[in-house]
C-alpha cells in the first residue's frame, strides 16, 4: 500500500477529526493528492484535493468545514474536519488526484453519531 489513511473514529455531531494520509515519496512528489469517501451502496466521491503547489479544492458539501493541507517534509496530507455532520459518515480514502486504481488503500472509518 503506497498511501495509507488513518485518524478516523466515532465523533458526535459538531465534533472534529483530523485524518492523515501517509504517501511514499515518489507518489507524494509527483501527484496531486485527494481525499475520497464512500458509503455503502454509493459510489466513492472526491471530498477535497491538493496540488503539489498546495492549490486546494473541496466539494460544496464540505466547504467551510473541511480543510486539506500537506506537509512536504513528512510526505503527508491532512484533512481537518470540523463541524461534522451525520451525513459525513463514510470510509475515507486518500489517493492521487485523479485517482490511480492501484493506489487505493483500506481507508479509515469516520462515524458521526450521537
Amino acid at each position: 500500500v503506497q498511501l495509507q489513511a488513518s485518524g478516523g473514529g466515532l465523533v458526535q455531531p459538531g465534533g472534529s477529526l483530523r485524518l492523515s494520509c501517509a504517501a511514499s515519496g515518489s507518489i507524494f512528489s509527483s501527484n496531486a493528492i485527494g481525499w475520497y469517501r464512500q458509503v455503502p451502496g454509493k459510489q466513492r466521491e472526491l471530498v477535497a484535493s491538493i496540488t503539489r503547489r498546495s492549490i486546494t479544492y473541496s466539494v460544496d458539501s464540505v466547504k467551510g468545514r473541511f480543510t486539506i493541507s500537506r506537509d512536504n517534509a513528512k510526505n503527508t496530507v491532512y484533512l481537518q474536519m470540523n463541524s461534522l455532520k451525520p451525513e459525513d459518515t463514510a470510509v475515507y480514502y486518500c489517493n492521487a488526484y485523479p485517482p490511480q486504481h492501484n493506489y487505493w488503500g483500506q481507508g479509515t472509518q469516520v462515524t458521526v453519531s450521537s
